[in-house]
């Protein structure tokens, strides 16, 4: 069976979409959403405005497994994109190298306020279907990694509109 590389989903968030841009391109701040990141940390102590470039370590979970990922920021358009690529992993620091994933979010402007779209892309090309199909059954406790991040993406744009949202506006 071929892997799927990409999957996505996008959700209405009744916020200008500067503002759900400022929230989601802060890498510290995705674990206030995502059911699988803890959050970041920034390399250079680099406050305020994330730029092309721009190095971090994500801190993950699943179950009681935890690791780190290092991650650089490859495209940023306030408002509208926000794109970095996962390309080292390990349990503390992130010490293996390798292609791992994508994660893009783009920000639309639509009448109720900004159409997210979260996307995720499996950079593992190198790997042959059957190891990869091996990796993520275990690693995902039976699924592939398409399926597990399709149910990822839809479970953090929901915490997002959540968290953004004003109180009176999710009744």
């Amino acid at each position: 069976m071929p892997r799927t590389f990409t999957v996505s989903d996008s959700i209405v968030v009744h916020v200008r979409p500067a503002d759900v841009y400022r929230h989601v391109s802060d890498p510290a701040r995705m674990g206030d959403w995502s059911p699988e990141n803890l959050g970041a940390t920034v390399h250079g102590g680099a406050a305020g405005e994330t730029r092309v470039g721009t190095v971090f370590d994500g801190r993950n979970k699943r179950g009681a497994f935890r690791w780190t990922t290092r991650c650089t920021v490859t495209a940023v358009e306030k408002g509208r994109l926000f794109r970095f690529r996962v390309h080292a992993i390990g349990i503390r620091r992130p010490r293996i190298p390798g292609p791992i994933a994508t994660w893009e979010y783009r920000f639309e402007s639509v009448p109720e306020g900004t159409r997210v779209t979260e996307t995720w892309t499996d950079d593992r090309r190198s790997w042959p279907d059957f190891a990869a199909h091996a990796f993520d059954r275990v690693a995902t406790r039976g699924h592939t990694f398409a399926d597990f991040q399709r149910r990822n993406i839809s479970t953090t744009l929901r915490n997002l509109k959540k968290a953004l949202e004003p109180a009176s506006d999710s009744a």
